[in-house]
């Protein structure tokens, strides 16, 4: 065994040198691998290097003759592309001052009916929802009770007279007793008192009839007012009584209505000028959304203080409402015309932009280019705009798609209101008349464009 076991020695050194330069390698294959991944990414980084330049190359290239791009769209003519613009001629014309306000329609005169005598109410001669007169007869309540009381009160009366009557008589025998010395003055003066409080009672009897009288007028109750009918309370059967609070039916008059609504206290001086100067201003009452009109009407009158809560005061205005189209507790948009500003030149609100150097608008020229032009604004409503000056009525505007454009880009423009593209030149435009009214809801507001100097660019 000894032997074997020296024998065996040399070869298992062998086997493990052998082992050990096997293992070698494999512990460091990882560098191996590293150097493969190094030299694919800097293939790759060469290979994108490589592309862009010759990209760039393309890209910087003019387009070719009827073909655009973007590029082409710039100041400098870098090519023939135009960019599809909407555009809108600018009127000459008169522009409205209105204010406005938020209002709620309220009924000219409400009352609520009630009964001023207790009793049982026979008949019902309305309907819900009817519109009645002055005088119309709603509800009839038992008369029985106070043509009773009439009678009685008649009765009486007659008696008082009768005794008035004999006791006057009985006045004129004692007036002649006394000249004849048969009477003293006392008797003569007792009969004439007693004359006197016969005539006292005649005038308290008469007076319990005239109240007979009008309690019957009291159970036919009548309409106070011209209007509406609501529903009504009672029923017919139902026992009425002078001090109930609900009352038997309730009348709104309609024709005419007012409206009131509120404005900021700014603007009271000039509205309070024109009240002052008898000027009759117009209102119009527009629907919940603000965009058609319901009625038109007259500026009554205005608040006696301003309201320290809100810095607004109140106005109240008279509407015919012959349709009926205003309903009482119905909310409205109020518009009070003010003022008309005169001569000014109208363009679409989206037509307006603003940047650094002001207010500006985008105008068309003969070649095709836009070119910017600083205006004034005077008055702006919700869909036009009163210039006062830098451009003039005729002019080709844009109203839509200036977030593409800058000094001299050229422009294939169609028409606001028309379907076809028109190359605009000047003041005269296919698809359009010089001077035709602009469609100011044809085209969206237009974004406000980034300011930069010379000009807004894209």
């Amino acid at each position: 065994m000894g032997q074997l076991n020296s024998m065996d020695l040399p070869e298992q050194g062998a086997r493990a040198q052998t082992d050990a330069a096997t293992d070698k390698p494999s512990k460091n294959l990882w560098w191996l691998w590293a150097v493969v991944i190094a030299a694919i990414v800097v293939g790759v980084w060469y290979f994108r290097g490589a592309r862009t330049p010759s990209e760039a190359a393309n890209s910087s290239a003019p387009a070719a003759p009827g073909k655009g791009g973007r590029g082409g769209a710039g100041a400098g003519g870098m090519g023939n592309f135009s960019v599809p613009v909407v555009a809108a001629a600018a009127q000459h014309g008169d522009l409205p001052v209105y204010f406005n306000g938020l209002g709620t329609v309220t009924a000219f005169n409400t009352v609520t009916v009630r009964s001023r005598v207790d009793g049982q109410i026979l008949n019902v001669a309305f309907r819900e929802g009817q519109y009645v007169h002055d005088g119309d007869l709603l509800v009839q309540i038992d008369s029985r009770p106070f043509q009773v009381q009439l009678e009685q009160a008649e009765g009486q009366l007659l008696k008082d007279q009768a005794q008035r009557k004999d006791a006057d008589a009985n006045l004129e025998r004692y007036k002649l007793l006394f000249k004849e010395g048969v009477i003293p003055q006392q008797q003569l003066d007792t009969q004439a008192a007693l004359v006197g409080q016969f005539d006292g009672a005649i005038k308290s009897d008469q007076s319990q009839v005239d109240n007979a009288k009008l309690q019957l007028t009291y159970s036919r109750i009548t309409a106070p007012i011209s209007g509406r009918v609501g529903l009504r309370l009672v029923d017919p059967g139902n026992i009425v009584h002078a001090n109930d609070t609900n009352g038997i039916v309730v009348i709104t008059q309609l024709q005419p209505i007012s409206v009131l609504f509120s404005l900021p206290q700014d603007q009271l001086p000039q509205v309070n000028a024109k009240l002052r100067a008898g000027v009759q201003l117009n209102v119009e009452a527009y629907d919940r959304d603000d965009t058609t009109k319901i009625a038109t009407g007259k500026l009554l009158t205005i608040d006696n203080e301003i309201d320290p809560t809100t810095g607004t005061y109140k106005l109240k205005s008279v509407f015919n409402n012959s349709d009926n189209a205003l309903f009482p507790n119905q909310f409205v948009n109020v518009h009070l015309l003010v003022d008309t500003m005169r001569n000014l030149t109208i363009v679409p609100a989206s037509a307006i932009q603003r940047g650094p150097q002001g207010t500006y608008v985008y105008a068309v020229g003969s070649d095709n280019a836009v070119k910017i032009h600083i205006v004034t604004v005077a008055l702006a409503t919700a869909n036009s705009v009163g210039l006062s000056s830098g451009i003039s009525s005729g002019d080709i505007v844009v109203v839509d798609g200036q977030d593409k454009l800058q000094e001299g880009s050229k422009v294939t423009a169609t028409m606001a209101g028309s379907g076809n593209g028109a190359s605009v030149g000047g003041r005269a435009a296919s698809g359009a008349a010089p001077g035709a009214p602009a469609n100011p809801n044809a085209s969206p507001a237009s974004k406000a464009p980034r300011a930069q100097s010379g000009g807004p660019r894209r």
